[in-house]
């Protein structure tokens, strides 16, 4: 009801609005080109809304759009990926793909309140995000920005941040706009290559790419934004299949679409299918951009067709409506600026938050019974499991690194930039939280570079101080992984190795006989190699926020029993690439002549101080139940992963697909029956005419603790054409 009040106010404004004004409203200017004066003349002009402007500046802005003939406010975005990190003083999460570790929405939905409370506490209206790209080829740059390769745990993961970033009610002063992107296909570009041409057909895009998309806009994402890439050759730009007979018609999305990044004047310098900005207005207007993100010259090229007659003035009007509905919706006419809660960067409650979603992130892939480390004193004559240390030494550049650890998206790296910006408290590095950890427990512990992620002329210097430092140490924590100038943005990988000399300096720590736990700090899965393989355990951190550090730690000493699983696999070689693990059959021989054709580590894997069995398997109209035990001798809890595969189809299909989870906490010995509604479009496939259809026959559902079939058991049957 709210949306089409908003809506019938919104169509009396804009037929109060000059042409001038219509185009105005359509675009949105970034604070970082031009500063004060050029944006301040573009929100005199009644630009629709600015981006990358905080405080004082914002508020001027926003006074300026205010004193206009009709006074309509601007709408402030900011790119909010895991807290409102351009902000040097917010709450910083892990990263998309590390939040996905914790295979809980509840996580999320907390990452997206704290993440709204703090940028409205900015005035602030609008974040960009989530990503709902799927992390398929793990060269890409922006990996760490996605919710991993699957599309059902995006969309439940989605589904959660957006809740969270838009609570109830959109003119809540603590909650703000969520923006699904990037619209559509974007991960998927041919070689990793960011912004790059996508070769896929419809049927592979309404079968995995729209899905996430689809379950955005059931929740009611306000903004879509639109991705830099192609499809087929089409720009998504100017496609108004996708953009609107899609987006709108079959999904039901009923709010604005903005491009990304310069998405418009880049249709004409980069992407070659508009000869002008005048061309590319008309193109981006009607294919069902609303909002033209960073192209000034749109202004003059609308204003120009228009004047000409190449484009009618209804085109225009439909996207203006669609901006201004958002805006009444909001009450941003009567509130301009957000207020969220004052005071609340550095709240208890938000620091609690980001250190729940690094706990229940942490992910163990290997442990031969090294973790976890116990203190000699204390474990003196005891049965205690794990390794007993007097000193522990911890090596890698990464595992005191804050810029490695919060990642992309952060005030170290953006709007520019900058590695000179001194970290903010409070955070807690990997080194920090084991030294800490080792005061309380009586362990000597110590730290040594070892060497750099990037080759450095120190790093025989720094190698050679490592060794000294783990000579007289019972166990070695090596941390490994990569740095921001290996991904984002413009950092797409051929070479998915361990770069500089971390192969090599874990090595030489292996030839010492201690035993080493490799911990990845890192924006994706890399080719870990020797590092994991021939490590006694592994644990998996990605970027994961202000107290990454210490969850890790806290897994390390039996302090957390660590409950993450992967949301991505990972290659043992980049030649492998593709491995996510919903594969098409029909590969010949099913293997490589020279590599394993299994990944080192597989979608949903991850272990923890509890072991989990599985009985009871029984599917019955559309029920499906299995008991899980905890067989271990502490409390734990499992992620329970359930999979489909449809035996015989009239197109290829996944050899099995995720389509259900369920976390479940369990005492040792307790054992617990879990039930899950089958929804039956999970049945259906997208055929080759692209529909969506159910095609009677055999199907197993199989349910376990990870994506690979050793980790699951089945039950086969047989769906009717009822």
């Amino acid at each position: 009801m709210k949306r089409a009040l908003a809506k019938e106010k919104a169509r009396e404004l804009l037929a109060k609005m000059t042409t001038e004004e219509k185009v105005a409203q359509m675009l949105q200017v970034t604070y970082t080109d031009g500063g004060r004066e050029e944006a301040l003349k573009w929100a005199k002009l009644g630009a629709g809304s600015f981006l990358h402007v905080l405080g004082d500046d914002a508020r001027e802005l926003q006074q300026a759009a205010m004193q206009t003939r009709l006074g309509i406010p601007v709408i402030f975005g900011i790119d909010a990926i895991h807290g409102h990190g351009l902000n040097n003083h917010a709450t910083i999460f892990p990263t998309q793909l590390g939040c996905a570790c914790s295979w809980n929405p509840e996580v999320a939905r907390k990452m997206g309140e704290v993440t709204a409370r703090e940028v409205a506490t900015d005035g602030l209206h609008w974040t960009f995000s989530p990503v709902l790209c799927l992390g398929r080829d793990t060269r890409w740059g922006r990996i760490n920005e996605t919710f991993g390769e699957d599309p059902y745990l995006t969309g439940e993961m989605a589904a959660a941040i957006i809740e969270g970033y838009q609570g109830d009610d959109l003119s809540d002063d603590e909650h703000i706009l969520a923006c699904a992107k990037h619209y559509l296909g974007y991960g998927e570009a041919t070689g990793a290559r960011d912004a790059y041409d996508t070769e896929v057909a419809e049927r592979k895009v309404r079968e995995l790419f729209l899905p996430p998309f689809k379950r955005a806009a059931d929740v009611g994402c306000a903004t879509f934004m639109t991705a830099y890439g192609c499809i087929d050759g089409t720009p998504l730009t100017v496609s108004r299949k996708y953009l609107h007979d899609i987006l709108r018609d079959e999904l039901n999305f009923d709010g604005f679409v903005i491009t990304d990044w310069n998405n418009a004047e880049s249709l004409v310098t980069l992407q070659h299918v508009c000869a002008d900005m005048e061309d590319a207005s008309i193109k981006a207007a009607e294919a069902g951009n609303d909002m033209i993100m960073m192209t000034k010259g749109f202004y003059d090229g609308m204003l120009s067709a228009l004047s000409s007659g190449k484009v009618d003035i209804s085109v225009v009007d439909e996207c203006v409506l669609h901006i201004l509905t958002i805006k009444y919706e909001m009450e941003l006419f009567e509130k301009p600026e957000k207020k969220g809660e004052p005071d609340c960067f550095g709240k208890k409650e938000h620091l609690d938050a980001a250190l729940d979603a690094a706990r229940k992130s942490a992910t163990m892939l290997r442990n031969n019974g090294m973790l976890p480390l116990q203190s000699a004193a204390s474990t003196a004559g005891s049965n205690a499991k794990g390794t007993t240390v007097r000193k522990v030494a911890v090596i890698g550049s990464n595992a005191d690194d804050i810029r490695a650890q919060y990642g992309d998206w952060t005030y170290f790296s953006h709007p520019l930039p900058d590695p000179t910006r001194e970290p903010i408290r409070p955070y807690v590095t990997l080194w920090e939280g084991v030294r800490d950890l080792c005061a309380q427990m009586g362990i000597e512990a110590v730290y040594a570079k070892g060497c750099s992620v990037l080759p450095s002329d120190q790093d025989d210097a720094d190698m050679e101080e490592a060794l000294k430092a783990v000579s007289d140490a019972d166990a070695i924590i090596y941390a490994v992984g990569d740095v921001i100038d290996q991904y984002g943005e413009f950092h797409d990988r051929a070479n998915l190795d361990l770069s500089g000399c971390q192969y090599a300096l874990f090595s030489k720590l292996k030839s010492t006989g201690k035993p080493i736990c490799t911990v990845l700090i890192a924006s994706k899965p890399l080719c870990m190699g020797d590092t994991a393989e021939k490590a006694d355990a592994v644990l998996c951190g990605f970027n994961g926020g202000m107290f990454g550090g210490q969850a890790l730690a806290e897994v390390i000493f039996g302090k957390l029993n660590p409950s993450g699983r992967l949301p991505i696999s990972f290659p043992r070689h980049v030649g492998q690439l593709p491995v996510y693990y919903n594969q098409l059959p029909g590969w010949h021989g099913n293997k490589y002549v020279d590599y394993p054709e299994t990944p080192l580590f597989s979608f949903g894997e991850g272990i923890g101080y509890s072991a989990f069995v599985y009985e009871g398997l029984s599917y019955e109209n559309g029920k499906l139940s299995v008991t899980v035990k905890n067989a271990g001798d502490q409390e734990g809890t499992e992620t329970v992963q359930v999979y489909l595969k449809d035996c015989v189809s009239s197109v290829l299909t996944p050899v099995r697909k995720l389509i259900a989870f369920a976390q479940v906490t369990l005492l040792p010995g307790q054992s617990q029956e879990l039930e899950f509604r089958i929804d039956p479009e999970d049945f259906k496939i997208v055929n080759a005419d692209c529909k969506t259809v159910l095609e009677p026959g055999e199907f197993i559902l199989y349910a376990g603790h990870s994506s690979r079939e050793e980790d699951l058991i089945s039950v086969k049957f047989t769906v009717g054409a009822e």
